[in-house]
């Protein structure tokens, strides 16, 4: 499915002021690691990265997705 240039320009600005982005670095050879324990629970690298900070932080699904208040902590 080909997009338009006006439909890509509105997912990057959505993406852009809805999302922050971190990057990561880890030992050469792990990303096919990372990768493989995302597919073995049917999940993207993204998805399961997010879902494990999400759990550390002792968060639900909501509030890992609500922006923290500036009083709390970011927490």
């Amino acid at each position: 499915m080909a997009y338009s240039k006006a439909s890509m320009k509105a997912v990057d600005k959505y993406v852009k002021n809805n999302y922050d982005s971190i990057l990561i670095r880890v030992p050469k050879g792990r990303k096919t690691t990372i990768e493989a324990c995302a597919n073995a629970t049917g999940e993207k690298v993204n998805a399961m990265l997010n879902r494990l900070l999400r759990e550390e932080a002792g968060l639900t699904e909501e509030e890992w997705k609500k922006a923290p208040d500036a009083t709390d902590g970011g927490t």
